[in-house]
């Protein structure tokens, strides 16, 4: 069976100021194109269809397009909400879609119950794992500690439970949005952890033939069978290295798999050029990126006039302006930015406390700025959850 994996699309979603629709409507066509001419027997979508919970009409317009172009297309599609999405939104009419061969799995109580599609040698079976907050679903997945490892445990055991009851020689998908153990995060995903751990092993998902992976920007094997296709287009200057690209994943009679990357067509390449201003207008080496998206970090020791203006000039497609003055890290005129660059938000309530007393937390009341930042980040997705 060839599948297609793809995630990440973020439908509604801009680049810095540029409106991203079109690309995002260009994508589709490059998928729909690609199913058809490369004889793909299914899509996975794993999560973050959509940029927020609630999307803006044309988002909402795109994604009933591509709907119906696949469901024309008659390649099977499953799809799952990310932590991006609402999965009562997403999941509305789910039943009739089902019909059109579009299968919408938002339900974590679902995860055990496969969508099962039929190759000329048996049975696939596509479980879809939505994404998991550990806080609203520990009870439902009778789980004691409310942490990523141990929904998604749970949810795995429902997979395997029934897939022990399939006919022998049934192969196994397994759709997912999480943050796996060995992945590499970008600027642009929304931080999912909970009690100072986002990520989880990728032994989690033992047992299946292949697990397609949302959530992460980067396309990247974690195994040969647990994959990331990242993010159709970019999304923030952290993935300017990126090759976007999907995964057209052969799975074979014995369950083999065999992965090639198809490539995704970007509006412009990115580009993130540093240097005083006189250096990036003057440096003939970054005449290549006059028509990238440019991230210019200036390193003047004071700022220039007009900076934007006058790097416009030279990279008309410049989107982000940074300065950065080139300092000794002790000196006092150093960003508060940049002093928090690279710390999470447990670092920093720690070196609060640090700052106001005079000594950093103890044990116990490191657990409870945790569990605090926990509580406020739970309460937000459910609040975006019921919206």
């Amino acid at each position: 069976m060839r599948i297609l994996h793809t995630s990440d699309w973020h439908l509604g979603r801009a680049f810095h100021r540029v409106n991203m629709l079109g690309a995002q409507a260009g994508f589709i066509g490059h998928l729909v194109t690609t199913v058809r001419e490369r004889d793909v027997d299914a899509v996975v979508v794993a999560g973050d269809v959509y940029d927020r919970a609630v999307p803006p009409l044309a988002a909402v317009e795109l994604f009933d397009d591509a709907l119906h172009r696949l469901a024309d297309a008659g390649v099977p599609t499953v799809m799952i909400s990310g932590n991006h999405d609402s999965a009562r939104r997403l999941g509305v009419g789910a039943g009739l879609i089902d019909r059109a061969g579009i299968h919408l799995r938002t339900e974590p109580s679902a995860c055990g119950t496969p969508v099962v599609l039929r190759d000329a040698h048996g049975d696939v079976a596509f479980y879809g794992l939505p994404y998991l907050e550990p806080a609203l679903v520990r009870d439902a997945f009778g789980v004691e500690k409310a942490g990523h490892e141990a929904v998604l445990s749970a949810a795995m055991d429902r997979v395997r439970a029934d897939l022990a009851t399939r006919a022998r020689g049934t192969r196994a998908v397994v759709l997912a949005h999480a943050f796996v153990t060995g992945g590499e995060a970008s600027d642009s995903e929304r931080d999912i952890t909970v009690g100072g751990v986002a990520a989880v092993p990728a032994g989690v998902f033992d047992g299946v033939d292949y697990t397609a992976l949302g959530h992460l920007h980067g396309c990247q094997t974690i195994t040969e069978r647990v994959r990331y296709s990242g993010s159709p287009l970019p999304y923030s200057f952290s993935e300017a290295d990126h090759r976007k690209s999907m995964w057209l994943v052969d799975l074979g009679a014995d369950g083999s798999v065999a992965a090639e990357r198809v490539d995704c067509p970007v509006p412009r390449p990115l580009a993130r050029i540093r240097g005083t201003l006189e250096e990036l207008l003057a440096d003939p080496a970054l005449a290549a990126h006059q028509e990238a998206w440019v991230e210019a970090t200036l390193t003047d020791a004071v700022r220039p006039a007009e900076p934007m203006a006058r790097l416009s000039e030279r990279f008309p497609h410049t989107l982000s302006l940074v300065f950065d003055p080139e300092r000794a890290p002790d000196d006092p005129d150093v960003s508060y930015a940049r002093r928090l660059a690279g710390r999470d938000d447990q670092q920093i309530a720690e070196d609060f406390v640090a700052h106001v007393r005079g000594a950093g937390p103890d044990a116990r009341e490191r657990a409870v700025l945790r569990d605090a930042l926990d509580a406020v980040r739970a309460e937000r997705t459910a609040r975006e959850v019921a919206g």
